[in-house]
């Protein structure tokens, strides 16, 4: 694609699509404190490596109704208020965590946080498929989902040698500034949403929500599993946040890539395979890494495979979806996040016990590139499935 075609197709991106990626790109700033939870726990607070787990299940548990509420809200209270809801729901159990001074103290800390931490995706998501073309709903969801910050990585890294807590403020400061950004700035209105939707009876996202869950499921390894990785490995837990700001730089530079022609050509399917395919990649790398530089080459196939996936997937799921249960649709899909929140604590604890950081992701690679030699079925899947809403 030259420059010039480049340049006409960012244009063609919403201003709402702008709004939501400065206002991600504010509360990302904060948004590094997840991969550090079990660090805090364990080293801060005290508990053991099997209670951690549990507290981090826990917090998965309670985002299942988080995407539920962000769903529902979106389709009836509205998109914006919605975003700003989830914000300060967030900054208040980040400041809670931080000033917890035990262990009993920091678990219904973390809950509140779950209740919270999922209710900003489906509106943000919601509002790009109603203002993007289909065709430009990949690049828009991309973009979107690189906002990672790189700032966000570099901070965690200082922060992170100091006292962690410090990581909870600071991710709370940001929420708070982007749910300002987002009442101000974003476009507002109210939908009301006809009494039922048969999101439930859709076969068609069902299909695309196994998939989904089953890649949550590794993503949150990652993100879980991780930092333990690097402890085991001998590296500094504050190297997550330099992984974390080279993620953010692959994701970021890879955009204009994802605007090509050759990788637009290609159907979401398509695209899903390939992204599939980089994941299991990095994921294998994290397997044989035992210094930072070869995890931070890891990361950079497994953010780039992340990116993909993230995309894609959205826009399968705002394609299946009728224009008045667009957040619903979003919602249901996202409940694969928090399944993967409460299951991936478990797994990545449990393997990494018994068969080591090679076996936890040797396993998770292998799994991906299972998805995708799936992705040519669920295409099938997906085409010739009937709608339920005629």
């Amino acid at each position: 694609m030259s420059d010039q075609a480049a340049s006409v197709h960012r244009r063609r991106l919403p201003a709402a699509v702008w709004v939501l990626v400065i206002a991600r790109g504010v509360n990302r700033l904060g948004a590094f404190t997840l991969p550090f939870l079990a660090v805090v726990l364990t080293v801060e607070l005290g508990a053991s490596v099997a209670e951690a787990g549990l507290v981090l299940t826990a917090f998965g548990v309670a985002t299942l109704p988080s995407r539920v509420f962000g769903g529902q809200l979106a389709d009836r209270l509205g998109r914006r208020w919605t975003i700003v809801l989830g914000l300060v729901g967030c900054a208040v159990g980040q400041l809670w965590i931080a000033a917890s001074g035990s262990l009993w103290s920091a678990v219904p800390a973390v809950v509140v946080l779950g209740l919270a931490f999922e209710i900003y995706e489906p509106p943000s998501q919601a509002i790009i498929a109603d203002v993007t073309a289909p065709a430009d709903r990949p690049a828009a969801y991309g973009l979107l989902g690189a906002v990672m910050a790189v700032v966000a990585g570099l901070l965690a890294a200082w922060l992170g040698q100091w006292d962690l807590r410090w990581l909870f403020v600071a991710d709370a400061v940001s929420c708070l500034a982007c749910a300002m950004l987002v009442a101000i700035a974003l476009p507002g209105g109210v939908q009301v949403a006809p009494a039922a939707a048969a999101v439930w009876r859709d076969r068609r996202l069902l299909w695309v929500l196994g998939s989904g869950t089953v890649f949550a499921v590794l993503a949150m390894v990652i993100v879980f599993g991780l930092p333990l990785t690097l402890l085991d490995r001998g590296v500094s837990a504050s190297g997550v946040g330099i992984i974390l700001a080279v993620s953010a730089i692959a994701q970021v530079a890879v955009q204009p890539v994802l605007r090509t022609r050759r990788l637009r050509a290609l159907d979401d399917f398509q695209a899903l395979t390939l992204g599939y395919l980089l994941l299991g990649a990095g994921l294998i790398a994290n397997g044989f890494s035992h210094s930072l530089p070869a995890f931070l080459a890891a990361a950079v196939l497994w953010s780039l495979g992340d990116l993909l996936l993230i995309g894609r997937a959205l826009s399968v799921v705002a394609e299946l979806a009728p224009d008045h249960a667009r957040g619903r649709y979003l919602a249901t899909y996202g409940l694969s996040w928090g399944v993967a929140t409460a299951v991936a604590p478990l797994v990545g604890t449990q393997l990494l016990a018994t068969v080591g950081p090679l076996g936890l992701w040797g396993g998770c690679g292998l799994a991906a590139c299972l998805l995708a030699a799936l992705q040519p079925r669920l295409r099938r899947v997906v085409r010739s499935e009937a709608s339920p809403f005629g």
